[in-house]
């Protein structure tokens, strides 16, 4: 086993897990922290609440100090430190002592899985409630009257002069054109939906950062899922617009049942044609999700306007495994081996979109190949082949196709296309 996978698989589930996370925080902070000590380069950036970010606006700060319901011999009978996912996330400070009946309406579990304490929110709107098991549920109703009081106590804090907290990472490499690689830290103790994606992020730093001639740049992004996103392409979309050949959103991808992606919404950019190489270079059977069924970051990054390159790369895809947002989503479904298999074909596809060159043609139109001595001044009934390539690769250098597709595309080995490109290149005709 990769002693990186190790290292990070064992801050995730040591370091990161216990944290209370949510879109903002000191949960977020501290994880950004953590990542940070491992990774010093890292930025942590912020933006403040109420910031309007396109179409959203940056929510309030939320942070959880405690949270229990007290019965009435004075036992807490559900306690958010035991557990994360016990209270709704968001939930707003309270006080004040209800009977049962108003209670229960607070509580909310999965009568279909019966030990699993269920994941809630309420970002967008002022709410409280608690989350439990079936089981628990079940217990409580038969033990306690419909007459018996509880006091619940929630000790939060909405700040709406808070922030909002990300992290960046830059690994330079020989070019402007950059591969973007980015995951979600917005969710409390869950392990495949929140930190399989980090530890697989956290491995990908430490393998690439070593590496002193990169093709291309890598970025990284460490971001609260949705509103993380949005906030920075607010702030990024030009340059991201102008550099970003391709990349992959890495969510749900450390366990060992499945491998599957998702590819950007019309299946043909250059992310998701390295992806799939890499899964066939691997030998790895895997399952293709339609862009319809999107739900993660992918959702951001290839909407109207926006439309980066940016791929999803799962083991089992997010709602599609029966511990998805609940207490059972823990160590147990991550293990060390699924990491690496998500490891591996993450860096794979990584690897081969660094050495993908997109030749992008200067001209608008038709190029004057005469004037530069690329065309013969005789123009005779059959146009010499080469020249007919070179128009050919003109044709497909549309900043769509890689030097390897415009290859097959013209029916020319891809030697000799490489020399066309090159020549190209030389005469100012393509980037």
């Amino acid at each position: 086993m990769d002693s990186r996978i190790k290292k990070f698989y064992n801050i995730g589930k040591q370091q990161l897990y216990p944290i209370c996370r949510s879109l903002t925080g000191n949960g977020v902070r501290k994880t950004l922290k953590i990542i940070k000590y491992n990774f010093p380069k890292l930025k942590i950036l912020k933006e403040k609440s109420r910031k309007k970010v396109f179409d959203w606006n940056v929510p309030p700060e939320w942070n959880l100090y405690d949270a229990y319901v007290l019965d009435k011999f004075g036992t807490k009978i559900i306690n958010f430190k035991k557990n994360n996912l016990h209270i709704v996330g968001y939930s707003i400070p309270i006080n004040k002592t209800i009977k049962k009946k108003e209670l229960f309406k607070r509580l909310h579990s999965l009568p279909d899985q019966q030990n699993a304490i269920p994941y809630i929110t309420s970002y967008y709107k002022r709410y409280w409630g608690f989350c439990i098991s079936e089981k628990e549920k079940k217990l409580f109703n038969k033990k306690y009257s419909k007459n018996d009081k509880f006091k619940v106590v929630i000790k939060s804090s909405l700040n709406k002069s808070g922030y909002l907290n990300y992290g960046e990472l830059l690994i330079k490499g020989n070019s402007e054109k950059e591969i973007l690689i980015s995951t979600y830290i917005c969710h409390p103790s869950m392990a495949n939906n929140e930190l399989s994606g980090p530890i697989v992020s956290m491995c990908l730093i430490d393998y690439f950062r070593k590496f002193k001639n990169l093709e291309k740049s890598l970025r990284f992004l460490f971001i609260p899922e949705t509103i993380g996103s949005i906030t920075y392409l607010s702030k990024n979309l030009d340059n991201l617009k102008k550099n970003i050949i391709g990349g992959y959103n890495l969510s749900c991808i450390g366990d060992e049942r499945n491998h599957s992606c998702m590819f950007t919404k019309y299946n043909d950019s250059q992310s998701d044609k390295a992806l799939l190489l890499a899964y066939k270079k691997l030998g790895i059977k895997f399952k293709i999700y339609s862009f319809l069924q999107r739900g993660s970051d992918e959702r951001q990054y290839c909407s109207p306007g926006v439309d980066l390159p940016i791929a999803s790369i799962f083991r089992t895809k997010y709602g599609e495994y029966p511990e998805y947002h609940t207490s059972l989503d823990d160590f147990t479904l991550v293990t060390k081996k699924g990491i690496k298999g998500g490891y591996e074909v993450s860096k794979k596809a990584i690897e081969i979109l660094l050495k993908t060159t997109i030749p992008k043609n200067k001209i608008i139109c038709e190029p004057q190949m005469g004037k530069r001595n690329l065309y013969p001044s005789i123009s005779t009934k059959k146009p010499k082949k080469n020249t007919r390539n070179l128009m050919n690769f003109l044709q497909y250098a549309d900043g769509k196709n890689s030097l390897n597709n415009i290859s097959k595309l013209i029916k020319l080995n891809l030697s000799k296309t490489k020399k066309i490109y090159f020549l190209l290149k030389k005469n100012n005709l393509v980037d």
